[in-house]
Order: structure tokens, then C-alpha cells, then sequence
């Protein structure tokens, strides 16, 4: 195994969850809808999604970029991008690379940044080992605020 995958592997196993932690119970109800939605994605990347096989045309899957977009940007904005890219995905698609748009939650870190969006985001890892003390990527915008 090289040495780049052994890193980003690291990295993976290393990485925090997608929910939100909540500083307080105002925000623990805030959160809510996102972090259910967080479980219902990753209960469907689980069970539901091995059982298709990689029939995607589009990278990141369409459960990969709806994990990431709620992640990212919280319930109602992650569900509209998820809605729109369902809504682009199907057997005429040409597919390709169809990236979650910037913006959303902050990660203060690289170390932070969940593992959704290192699975995403593969040159990421590649970029921190080269530039360790460099940003956060395409995650790295404003914490939204109850």
C-alpha cells in the first residue's frame, strides 16, 4: 500500500461524524431536522444503497452529494440541492463531477472536516499532506446560526 493511500485512510478513519453537535438545547432543536436527515442518508447509504451497486453517472453518487449538501448547508437548503440533482440524474444523464456548492457550515479546520466531504473530496487529503496548515476546501464557509 503507498504511502499517499495509507495517509488518506488515516485521514478517513480519523474524520468526525456529519451531525451537528449542539451547544445547547435551543440548538439541539435547531438541528434537529438536520441531523435526522443526516441519519436517514447514511441508514440509506448502508442498507439501501450497497444493494444497487455503483450505478451512478454522476461522482459524487447522488447519496454522497445529498449527505454532503445537508451537511454542509442544513436541512432545507441540503434538501433543495439534493432534490435538484435528483432531478438531473437519470438514464439520459451524461453525468460527470457534480460538486456540492461552497458554502454552509464551517469546519476550523482540516482535522474537522467530516468524512463525507474527504470522500468527496479526494484531493483534499492530498493537498493537507502537502500543505498541512492550508484552509478547510470547499466546506469551509460560515456556521449557521439558530
Amino acid at each position: 500500500m503507498s504511502e499517499h493511500a495509507h495517509g488518506h485512510e488515516d485521514l478517513l478513519a480519523a474524520a468526525p461524524h456529519e451531525y451537528v453537535r449542539p451547544a445547547s438545547a435551543w440548538q439541539a432543536l435547531w438541528f434537529l431536522p438536520q441531523n435526522a436527515l443526516i441519519a436517514g442518508l447514511k441508514l440509506y447509504r448502508t442498507i439501501v444503497s450497497p444493494l444497487y451497486g455503483d450505478v451512478c453517472r454522476y461522482f459524487p453518487s447522488c447519496s454522497a452529494y445529498a449527505l454532503e449538501s445537508v451537511t454542509v448547508h442544513g436541512a432545507v437548503r441540503g434538501l433543495g440541492l439534493s432534490v435538484r440533482r435528483l432531478l438531473r440524474c437519470h438514464p439520459w444523464a451524461a453525468g460527470g463531477i457534480d460538486r456540492v456548492p461552497d458554502g454552509g457550515r464551517s469546519f476550523p479546520d482540516f482535522t474537522s472536516l467530516p468524512k463525507i466531504v474527504l470522500l468527496n473530496h479526494p484531493t483534499l487529503a492530498e493537498r493537507h499532506q502537502h500543505h498541512p496548515a492550508g484552509g478547510t476546501g470547499p466546506a469551509a464557509q460560515g456556521e449557521p446560526s439558530p
